[in-house]
């Protein structure tokens, strides 16, 4: 409108000319200035006046008053275009500048031309000011502010259509945390740590009696379950076997291997790996077992001729066990691996990365992580883990397919499906220890698996494997430093069997793996260790499937079930003052009475641990071969552990233990 009543004070086209073919009467010779049109109008000092008396009446007006781009047939072809560009222009100006006047409207001095010109010149102030920055700010701040109320309306719609449905419902059945609008009980995670979000699970444990939910926001809801009543529905279904979202936190590391894939991938890929854990290819292990044990050993011992005899049990044992895992699942030496240390390194960083994002639930979005930059810092850990991975897994197909294949049937069907194949390598330097990545290369020529399937499970068993066993073998040897009475009747036990054997290999091995079986107190005293200190602290499901508990209520569709291993194997109602340490809770009677599901350390059903024998095997081969060695001795005392939500089992402060060498 404004720019309307400028062109009728100052039309570009002040006059047009028409060739007259046949007589008319023209009744004014100044159509812009007509009094009955524009009424005052030669003489208003105000455009804004003229904007109202423009348009105001612009219905009782004739249609051919106002003809800035002439009009009928012979308009302007460029109308439209002419005034875009000078609303563009005038948009523009205005926006970034205040335009103060010189040249006064009395003072122009019209010329004749073509359009409508001057001919003196128009001068606006040429110290132009700038329009007040709190006025482009103030435009600013409107737009964020009304971007912001939108998306908070979005997500409030979201909100009441996600707790309208049933499982909103069926939730509300388990106490929990005050549920607020859109973040749920995401506020209760502010200013949390891996530390305090460990004693955060305790105290909610605690609080709330049972299981008790948690709403990451307003869509994703998680029912944290601290009993066996409520976990055995789930493990032992064969219904709700998918691990959660939480787990593809995963995929960038491991892809989707048998830790975290689902449904016919997984039932697959654990067919391909059962003959793996067969006992005859255990038998194998445990001689890798018994020399890493001694490797372990001689360590120690060359701290203790340094003087040094407190030993930090952490990363001791997080690189016996690494070692243990790569010499049995990749079939090489670690420690003779050129970049073995980078690779060490660069898993516990990634495991670091991927700690600090699941205890934020606000970095569980892939846009935010990826925003913040963790998304590229955890490609450039994860790229150099890979490339050792892919080198050794060539390496290994090489020799698999210039060496001559040796099998063996498996006899045992009880263990694995009649006709599986154990594969082991010959070649012309001799014979070659079997590795779980021999089964993944049989695979491969069989057409069951492809080069990154062999590369998912390869990083899986790596990753898993080594971290696992490390945690319970820290809290297994605090454990006895702390009960000595237990160490000793342990080493007692262990010393009797060992007076049996005619041997002792130079690997250090004092028993075969069937001689576990026959040392019954050892075998309670460290299933009682797993109890008490679970390595894997907590598993999640994904429900696809409601389930009913024994008390009525229902774990609905559609969330997602966290198992709390650490708090479901504290409950007194299965475990009699659950902070004692009782190896005899483990004696057959006593068992027997239990809920099968009240100690479930390698969890339960059929995405249990494939590989529950073989960290048993060995846990066993190194503690025994440590007590058979040194006296354990306390240093850090129970009360000074400081515990951290992980992976696994783990402490923030070092976790030491006292190595004093026993007279033969």
């Amino acid at each position: 409108m404004l720019l309307a009543a400028v062109l009728v004070l100052l039309v570009f086209g002040c006059f047009i000319a028409l060739a007259i073919v046949r007589d008319f009467q023209w009744r004014r010779t100044d159509a812009y200035r007509a009094a009955n049109l524009y009424p005052g109008a030669p003489i208003l000092p105000l455009i804004g006046n003229l904007c109202e008396l423009l348009f105001k009446n612009a219905a009782k007006r004739n249609p051919y008053a106002y003809v800035p781009f002439s009009a009928g047939p012979r308009n302007c072809i460029g109308q439209k275009f002419a005034l875009l560009e000078i609303k563009t222009v005038l948009v523009t100006l205005l926006n970034h500048f205040q335009l103060l006047p010189v040249t006064r409207r009395e003072d122009v001095v019209f010329a004749a031309d073509l359009v409508l010109r001057a001919k003196t010149p128009l001068i606006v102030n040429s110290s132009i000011e700038m329009a007040p920055e709190t006025d482009a700010a103030f435009s600013s701040f409107t737009v964020i502010v009304g971007i912001f109320l939108l998306v908070l309306l979005l997500l409030l719609i979201r909100d009441v259509f996600d707790k309208s449905g049933s499982t909103y419902a069926a939730m509300r059945q388990f106490p929990g945390p005050t549920i607020l609008p859109i973040i749920g009980t995401m506020y209760s995670s502010r200013g949390m740590n891996p530390a305090s979000t460990f004693i955060k699970f305790r105290s909610w444990a605690s609080r709330y009696g049972g299981s008790y939910t948690l709403w990451l926001n307003s869509a994703v809801f998680t029912l944290n379950i601290t009993r066996c009543q409520e976990a055995e529905p789930i493990l032992s279904g064969t219904r709700n076997t998918d691990k959660s979202m939480l787990y593809r936190f995963l995929h960038p590391l491991l892809g989707v291997g048998l830790l975290n894939s689902a449904g016919e991938k997984w039932l697959q890929r654990r067919r391909i790996l059962t003959p793996a854990f067969h006992f005859n290819i255990l038998n194998g292990f445990y001689r890798t077992f018994c020399e890493e044990s001694e490797k372990l050993a001689n360590l120690i011992d060359a701290q203790m001729s340094r003087g040094i005899t407190e030993i930090e049990l952490q990363s001791t044992m997080s690189q016996y066990t690494l070692n243990t895992i790569c010499e049995t699942s990749m079939g090489v030496k670690l420690d003779a691996m050129q970049g073995s240390e980078e690779y060490r390194s660069g898993l516990y960083k990634v495991g670091e990365l991927l700690l600090n994002r699941a205890v934020r639930p606000w970095l569980y979005s892939d846009f935010i992580f990826w925003i913040l930059g963790y998304t590229s810092r955890l490609n450039c850990l994860i790229k150099p883990l890979h490339q050792f991975t892919i080198a050794i897994i060539a390496q290994r197909r090489q020799l698999f397919r210039d060496g001559m294949l040796s099998n063996a049937q498996v006899t045992d069907t009880n263990q694995d499906q009649p006709g599986d194949t154990i594969y082991s390598l010959s070649s012309a330097s001799g014979k070659k220890r079997y590795a779980m990545l021999d089964t993944l290369l049989a695979a491969e020529v069989r057409g069951q698996i492809d080069e990154a399937g062999i590369r998912e499970e390869v990083d899986t068993f790596t990753f898993e494997g080594h971290d696992t066993t490390a945690a319970a073998l820290v809290f297994i040897c605090l454990q006895l430093a702390w009960e000595q009475e237990v160490q000793e009747r342990v080493y007692h036990e262990l010393d009797a069997l060992r007076q049996t054997k005619s041997y002792t290999t130079n690997s250090g091995q004092h028993f075969d793996p069937q001689d576990f079986g026959s040392l019954k107190y050892f075998d309670r005293v460290i299933k009682e260790c797993l109890r008490m200190w679970p390595p894997v602290t907590f598993i999640s499901r994904a429900v696809s499937e409601s389930v009913s508990l024994p008390d009525g209520r229902t774990i609905p569709r559609g969330c997602i079930a966290n198992l709390h291993i650490y708090d479901i194997h504290r409950d007194p109602e299965q475990f009699p003052d659950p902070e004692r340490f009782d190896p005899d809770r483990f004696l057959p009677e006593r068992v027997a009475t239990r809920n099968p599901y009240a100690y479930v350390p390698f969890s339960a059903g059929q995405r249990n641990c494939i590989g529950q024998k073989y960290a048993m095997l060995e846990v066993k081969a190194a503690v025994a071969h440590l007590v058979l060695r040194y006296r354990l001795l306390p240093i850090t005392q129970r009360h000074q552990i400081r515990f951290l939500t992980d992976l696994v089992l783990r402490a923030s402060n070092p976790l030491k233990v006292q190595f004093e060498r026993r007279h033969a």
